[in-house]
Order: C-alpha cells, then sequence, then structure tokens
C-alpha cells in the first residue's frame, strides 16, 4: 500500500488510512509505519486479536461506522488478513467500490483462513492491484 499512498500524496489525492490493530506486534504492525515513513492512520479501531468471527465482526462494526462518517468513494484493501475479508465485505454491501492490493500467494487450500479471505474477496470485488 506505500507506494499508493506515495502517489496519493504526489498527486495531492485525498486518502484516509485506517488501522484495525489486528495486528499489533511491534515486527507486524509499528516497524512498517517507520520504516516505510507511513502517515498516522486516521482511525485506529484497536481490535486486538480473538476468533476469526469475533475478529472479523469487530472489524466490520468498526469499518462501517468510519465508512458511514467518511463516504469514500473507493475502498483498498490489503493483503489476506480478517481486515481484507471484513472490509471487502463492509464496502460491497455499501456499495463501494473495492480494490485489493497485494492479495499474498494463492495456495487454493480452503482449510487456510487467509486463504479464504481471497476467496471471499476475490468474488465480491471490483479490482485487483
Amino acid at each position: 500500500m506505500s507506494p499508493i499512498i506515495r502517489g496519493c500524496q504526489r498527486q495531492d489525492i485525498g486518502f484516509s488510512l485506517l488501522h484495525t490493530g489486528q495486528h499489533y506486534s511491534y515486527g507486524m504492525d509499528r516497524i512498517f509505519f517507520e520504516e516505510l515513513n507511513l502517515p498516522v492512520p486516521d482511525h485506529h479501531l484497536n481490535v486486538g486479536s480473538g476468533s476469526h468471527a469475533g475478529q472479523t465482526g469487530a472489524i466490520m462494526s468498526g469499518i462501517e461506522q468510519v465508512f458511514e462518517d467518511e463516504r469514500p468513494d473507493v475502498v483498498l484493501v490489503q493483503g489476506d488478513t480478517n481486515t481484507v475479508l471484513a472490509g471487502s465485505l463492509v464496502a460491497t454491501k455499501m456499495g463501494i467500490l473495492l480494490g485489493h492490493v497485494e492479495a499474498g500467494l494463492r495456495s487454493y487450500d480452503r482449510t487456510m483462513a487467509e486463504e479464504v479471505n481471497r476467496v471471499v474477496k476475490d468474488h465480491v470485488g471490483d479490482w485487483v492491484l
């Protein structure tokens, strides 16, 4: 997502960065913001860990409120996490155009939670970037 953020900044395209807090350890979170010199997120949901359903539901609820407040024209989700699944479902149900950045490697193994997230996103999204 970093190159897209940089492109928006260079071209003065407004964007809002939402961080769900699904990953919250330094090695899976803060280090990327520091090393890539990314802006502080505009929204932080602080969902933390939990069951797949509990975490995804908490993320969906938080994202829905942000989307209702912000009314984005386009939503880009990144990766293959529960955050991607939640953001994809909420954006689609709200009629917001949806793009997917960096989907991860396809395993075609539906016993992997990440593969399930990728498959669902593929079916509801508008673009894969």
